[in-house]
């Protein structure tokens, strides 16, 4: 079974370009989140997934976005569940389509709000141009 995932990197500012207009920016400390969906993820997985966001302590000193009120950028990312393996082309057999994948990654962001959240995001579907200077750099992945 396949978990709903998250590439997580801690950051010192990021941004998300769509057609020449900044659709999404946090300034300082904070995360830079890729958030990808397959087909058995829920939207109980992505309340889980924003819990995890706002609470792991990933940031200087230890700290998590809850502790400091650092913003986060949330950004859809079905090729998280590219698989590789055989041959020289990836598939994307286990990234959800669009109609399941937009309303969970919309989920974790409405629950990262409601948890306190300042959380930006790029747009979906779209042609986004990602910035960031990433913090250490530290970079993990989160499953739920």
């Amino acid at each position: 079974m396949d978990r709903m995932r998250a590439v997580v990197q801690r950051v010192n500012g990021a941004s998300v370009v769509v057609d020449g207009e900044t659709v999404g920016e946090i300034v300082g400390q904070g995360l830079c989140v890729l958030v990808g969906v397959t087909h058995d993820d829920t939207p109980e997985k992505a309340a889980q997934l924003a819990r995890k966001l706002w609470s792991v302590r990933i940031l200087e000193g230890e700290k998590s976005c809850s502790d400091l009120a650092a913003p986060l950028l949330v950004i859809s990312q079905f090729t998280l569940y590219g698989d590789a393996r055989k041959g020289r082309r990836p598939t994307w057999n286990a990234a959800a389509p669009g109609e399941v994948a937009e309303p969970l990654v919309d989920e974790v962001v409405a629950r990262l709000r409601e948890l306190g959240a300042h959380v930006e995001t790029g747009r979906f579907g779209a042609d986004m141009k990602v910035t960031l200077t990433n913090d250490g750099p530290f970079t993990v992945i989160v499953e739920v």
